[in-house]
């Protein structure tokens, strides 16, 4: 069903906004000083070609632990990126989340741009997983912090 859906996905919208994100990573290549929003471009365009079974997840989430890109730095490099290209690109994730929204088949593709529009605000010291990743991820998170609160008490 996920192949079906990446399928009918690149062919109805992926294509057009993964690229859109590729020339923002491409741009901020070509700037040097960009280098890595570009990055965060590049991985979150390749996500937004085949959406389907996979999920952006933080990358402290992930691992349990903060680095450069998910802790105070991170913030600032969001904030820049808001200004210079998440705004552009979320508006053109929601735009297609608003036509894919008037045929009931395409209610899956707008709620998939949606998260979309999401992540291009803020994508730095975000990684794609699985969605079994990221709920076992959440699953581990989740007990670490019952186990802490236990401790405490």
């Amino acid at each position: 069903m996920r192949a079906i859906g990446n399928l009918l996905w690149f062919i109805f919208g992926g294509l057009v906004m993964g690229l859109a994100w590729w020339l923002a990573g491409l741009i901020a290549l070509l700037t040097i000083v960009g280098i890595p929003w570009a990055k965060a471009a590049f991985v979150m365009g390749q996500f937004s070609f085949l959406p389907f079974g996979k999920e952006a997840i933080g990358r402290d989430e992930l691992h349990q632990k903060e680095d450069i890109g998910t802790g105070a730095l991170g913030m600032v490099g969001n904030v820049i990126w808001f200004v210079f290209a998440g705004l552009w690109l979320a508006i053109g994730h929601l735009t297609s989340a608003l036509a894919c929204f008037l045929t009931i088949i395409g209610i899956p593709f707008a709620i998939q741009h949606l998260k979309l529009a999401g992540i291009a605000l803020a994508p730095i010291g975000k990684t794609i997983v699985s969605i079994e990743i990221a709920d076992a991820a959440r699953a581990e998170q989740a007990s670490a912090t019952v186990a802490q609160l236990r401790s405490d008490a």
